[in-house]
């Protein structure tokens, strides 16, 4: 397997297992890690993922992600499809262990809208729309790395999960909402988790290029031209 894929697989595993983790345990323990530790959990877990995965795979770890890093040019094709199976595998592989640890467990972190459908989609689409803008911001290529990367990237999910969270379940990310829906068998907003995610993913693209002097593709290349592929991508 390519290390890329393996890297995307084992991270969303644990972006899953950890953040989806938090919010069964939350419940199983009644409220002893609290709302306020379940969002922190997602935040610190994904900035600890940047640093430990961004130089081999970029660190993705949401298939909206890597649909917006394609959307803006910084990813090949071709690479889409397999860094998505990778995550969706790595978050269905999570959402199965909790399921064998904690069986009796209702919903295994399932993102449910806590009012209407329509309220939850807007939100989704504008927390994704934040965290994509600020990820093309402190990302080289297609890579979520270096020293202030992880810190800004798990900052905002930490504390859009905070606000956010009590609402939509501030997913921000198809892989973390399918993998407990299907494995819990809660599937009736599943839907919203998926699209609204990606849609704000490329609303983030269009924003980008207009806010940036040089676009927002690779730093030093406008928009209109593809950059050239980064060293690792172009040697596999």
């Amino acid at each position: 397997m390519n290390r890329k894929y393996a890297a995307e697989f084992f991270a969303t595993f644990i972006l899953v297992f950890a953040g989806t983790g938090a919010a069964v345990a939350n419940d199983v323990s009644d409220g002893a890690v609290t709302h306020v530790g379940v969002g922190l959990t997602f935040g610190l877990v994904v900035m600890a993922l940047i640093y430990g995965f961004g130089d081999i795979s970029g660190a993705h770890i949401n298939p909206a992600v890597t649909i917006g890093f394609w959307a803006a040019r910084r990813f090949e094709g071709h690479m889409v499809l397999p860094y998505i199976v990778s995550q969706l595998a790595g978050a269905f592989a999570a959402s199965a262990t909790l399921k064998f640890l904690f069986p009796q467990h209702l919903l295994l972190g399932t993102t449910l809208p806590a009012g209407s459908w329509s309220q939850s989609f807007i939100l989704e689409v504008i927390l994704t729309w934040i965290l994509m803008f600020v990820i093309l911001g402190v990302s080289t290529g297609a890579k979520e790395k270096g020293i202030m990367a992880g810190a800004a990237i798990g900052a905002v999910i930490a504390f859009e999960a905070l606000f956010a969270g009590p609402i939509s379940g501030a997913s921000m990310n198809p892989a973390r909402s399918l993998a407990p829906a299907i494995v819990s068998g809660h599937l009736q907003h599943v839907w919203v988790y998926v699209v609204a995610p990606i849609a704000g993913a490329v609303l983030a693209i269009f924003t980008c290029r207009c806010v940036q002097e040089e676009g927002c593709c690779k730093a030093g290349h406008a928009c209109a031209e593809p950059p050239p592929l980064d060293p690792l991508i172009s040697s596999k």
